[in-house]
């Protein structure tokens, strides 16, 4: 009965540190925020892809914590200012920083 016990407190020990180890930091993201950063970015790719007027071979798209940074080099400051429109009105972003230069 007593090993029992030791067996059933170590598991939960286990438990605990393997959910503290998935728990997100300021500078880290937790599991389930990098699944949510993957698929954000996966969107907004998707959506410049769609822009008719925006190469998206130009333009990166990194995503940390729903904050979207795009950054690479376009050809006119249109083409800045779209990309930073089309990747706000995806939903579920946060915040986007716009570090695209123009060549």
């Amino acid at each position: 009965m007593k090993f029992t016990k030791s067996i059933a407190t170590g598991l939960f020990v286990a438990s605990l540190f393997a959910v503290a180890g998935c728990a997100s930091t300021p500078t880290k993201e937790g599991t389930g925020e990098y699944v949510d950063d993957s698929v954000l970015t996966t969107k907004v790719k998707a959506s410049i892809f769609n822009e008719p007027t925006l190469k998206s071979t130009e333009i990166n798209v990194e995503t940390f914590k729903g904050v979207v940074q795009l950054s690479g080099f376009v050809a006119n400051p249109e083409s800045v200012a779209k990309a930073g429109d089309i990747a706000r009105g995806v939903k579920g972003v946060k915040s986007v920083k716009n570090d695209i230069r123009i060549k």
